[in-house]
C-alpha cells in the first residue's frame, strides 16, 4: 500500500482534517495551556512543519500526522520543560524575529485504525527527512514513551534505560526513534503541566479525585498530584529528551 506524506504546506487541503482525525490521545492532554501559543497558529505560521499522510485506500483522508517546530537554542544542553519549551520558545523566536537553528517534533499520531502498520517509523523518517530538507542540522523531540502508562510509579529516568536483550530501549516508541538515529539525551522532568479542578480531572479522567494524594489516571504517565482541600489537581508530565542529527 502506497503510503504519501506530504507537508501541508503542499497539500493544504488537509487543514481541517488535523483536528478532526480520530485519535487515541488521553483527554487531558488536550488541556495543557501552554498548547495555544502553537495550535492558534501552527496551520498559518507553520505548515512547512506540519506532516500530513494518506494512502491508497483511503485517498484524501488522513492516516497520520507529524507536528514540529522551529526555534532558536543556543545551549548543547536541552530544556528540563521539554514540549512546553518547544512550544514556548517557538513562540518566542517567531516574536523576537530570531533566526530557528533547530526543529523539535511536537506531536505524531496515526489513526487508531493504522496503529500498528508501520506508520510511526515512517512518519518519524518523514519528519528527520523534512528538517534536513528545510535546512536544519538536528531535529529534537520530547518523546512521551508509549508504554510508560504503564508503570506510572516508576521513575522516568529508570524507565527510559530499560533495555532489551538486544540493548534497543524497552519502551516502543523510544526504540522507534533509536531504530531511526536518534540518540537518548536526557529526561525532561516537567515536559508538560496539565492543572484543573477536580471536576475537570473528574471529567478529563473518569476518576474520582475525592482524596488528597497521587491519582493513579488512565493513559497518564505519572501519577496526578490531588489536593481536595484546595479543590485542584496537577500533572506534571516527564518525557525523554531524543535528539536527531541529521548531518
Amino acid at each position: 500500500m502506497s503510503v504519501r506524506v506530504t507537508t501541508l504546506a503542499e497539500r493544504p487541503e488537509f487543514t481541517g482534517q488535523l483536528w478532526a482525525m480520530d485519535n487515541s490521545w488521553p483527554e487531558f492532554m488536550f488541556h495543557d495551556r501552554m498548547a495555544a501559543l502553537y495550535f492558534e497558529v501552527c496551520t498559518t505560521v507553520y505548515p512547512e512543519f506540519v506532516l500530513v499522510a494518506d494512502d491508497d485506500a483511503d485517498p484524501g483522508r488522513l492516516v497520520a500526522k507529524g507536528l514540529s517546530v522551529p526555534f532558536a537554542w543556543k545551549h548543547e544542553d536541552l530544556p528540563d520543560d521539554g514540549w512546553d519549551a518547544a512550544v514556548l520558545r517557538s513562540w518566542n523566536t517567531r516574536r523576537t524575529g530570531e533566526k530557528p537553528t533547530v526543529v523539535s517534533a511536537l506531536e505524531i499520531t496515526i489513526r487508531p485504525d493504522r496503529i500498528g502498520s508501520g506508520l510511526s517509523p515512517l512518519m518519524l523518517g518523514a519528519m528527520r527527512d523534512n528538517a534536513a530538507r528545510l535546512g536544519f542540522g538536528e531535529l529534537i523531540a520530547p518523546v512521551r514513551p508509549n508504554a510508560k502508562h504503564l508503570e506510572p510509579r516508576t521513575p522516568m529516568a529508570e524507565y527510559a534505560a530499560l533495555t532489551r536483550p538486544d540493548g534497543l530501549p524497552a519502551d516502543p516508541w523510544l526504540r522507534v526513534h533509536v531504530r531511526a538515529g536518534g540518540t537518548i539525551a536526557k529526561v525532561a522532568p516537567r515536559s508538560m503541566t496539565v492543572a484543573g479542578t477536580l471536576a475537570e480531572w473528574r471529567k478529563w479522567s473518569g476518576c474520582a479525585f475525592d482524596e488528597s494524594g497521587p491519582v493513579e489516571v488512565p493513559g497518564a504517565l505519572v501519577p496526578v498530584h490531588c489536593d481536595v482541600d484546595q479543590d485542584h489537581a496537577v500533572y506534571v508530565e516527564p518525557n525523554v529528551w531524543v535528539r536527531h542529527r541529521l548531518t
